[in-house]
């Protein structure tokens, strides 16, 4: 049998998360059936589920991508530039839209939200610190807690991921933002 390289395996499961993340965005979480991650990834499921234990992992995967990456951004830059970069670039967000049916699940399914909680506490640390920072350098509102600016701004991001899966107008969302952004900013 022929060996398989690590470069090799680590082309099958990036092909597995576009395809998947793509399946995503198409037909949401519920819709996005074994069936279909098997066509738009183009591997049947035992090549799939080799590398991913389930939908649920694999999913959880795609979650913990972007939540690296919208962290590193969050430290650097802050949670309304990670706004900024999805009204910037959609289609790369677009899975998102998930979120929605997400919030059901999370409801009704402790195992679920356990491994979502797990994924998204990485973004959450990195704009608690961010705020931190922030309010300490005096650019931040001081008459309103650190933890109510957070919640804050998760409230919007959730908004904007609403609205940019449902088609909103990218620049009247950026003016939004700048809103947002005032809002926060030491007066």
């Amino acid at each position: 049998m022929p060996r398989v390289t690590d470069d090799h395996l680590a082309a099958r499961r990036r092909q597995i998360l576009d395809g998947a993340r793509t399946c995503f965005a198409e037909y949401g979480y519920d819709k996005a059936t074994v069936r279909r991650l098997e066509q738009t990834i183009g591997l049947s499921r035992g090549a799939i589920f080799h590398h991913f234990k389930d939908k649920d992992t694999l999913f959880f995967e795609l979650a913990h991508e972007d939540a690296e990456r919208m962290a590193d951004v969050a430290a650097r830059e802050g949670l309304v530039q990670v706004m900024r970069d999805m009204l910037a670039a959609p289609e790369q967000f677009d899975w998102l839209a998930t979120r929605l049916e997400i919030a059901r699940k999370l409801r009704n399914d402790p195992v679920f939200n356990q491994g979502w909680a797990e994924r998204s506490a990485e973004l959450s640390t990195a704009t608690a610190e961010r705020l931190a920072m922030q309010k300490e350098a005096g650019r931040l509102r001081d008459d309103v807690p650190s933890e109510v600016l957070q919640t804050y701004l998760d409230l919007v991001l959730d908004g904007l991921v609403a609205r940019l899966a449902s088609g909103d107008d990218t620049e009247r969302l950026g003016a939004v933002l700048n809103l947002v952004e005032a809002s926060v900013r030491q007066q």
